[in-house]
């Protein structure tokens, strides 16, 4: 028994899709598998949590090694450099390149293809997995170090979705 979604538009005017649903139910518990959302929703766990929280705020979060200096990601409890725990959260800039991609032309549930599977260089020193939007999905499109910028997808209450665009201006 899927939940219903709606569309709803966001304060700088993006339609963001939101999906309800009961992570009871046998078809939407686990990764959030929705029928009217057709991707895989992270589930946030104690150790993400500060992450999850921060995009649903419209931060992008990282963690630094307090040993090192050194940025990380994905988030942990400890440092991917030192294995410490001496660790600290802080907000990114939001601004990255198009490090690298691979266009999928094969339809995905969820994705209309053809979709850009992207890594982003962030200046803080990490890259992310992601997806590109706003912008044609073709290789003239999506130049290698293009500069980028950080938007959210709102999936629910608990889960907004870090996606990356062409920088404005």
């Amino acid at each position: 028994m899927g939940g219903a979604g709606h569309l709803s538009q966001s304060h700088d005017g993006a339609i963001i899709r939101r999906r309800t649903g009961n992570p009871n139910d046998p078809e939407t518990r686990g990764g959030f598998f929705l029928s009217d959302y057709q991707k895989w929703i992270p589930v946030p766990t104690p150790e993400t949590r500060h992450f999850w929280d921060g995009c649903r705020e419209g931060r992008l979060l990282l963690q630094r090694c307090g040993d090192t200096g050194r940025a990380y990601f994905p988030p942990r409890p400890f440092s991917p450099y030192t294995g410490s725990r001496n660790v600290s959260v802080f907000e990114a800039s939001g601004r990255g390149t198009l490090y690298s991609y691979v266009i999928n032309h094969r339809p995905a549930k969820g994705f209309d293809a053809p979709y850009a599977i992207a890594i982003v260089q962030l200046p803080e020193g990490v890259r992310m997995m992601t997806n590109i939007i706003e912008c044609e999905q073709t290789p003239e499109a999506l130049e290698l170090d293009m500069p980028l910028e950080v938007c959210f997808e709102t999936i629910d209450d608990d889960v907004s979705l870090p996606l990356w665009r062409p920088a404005r201006g």
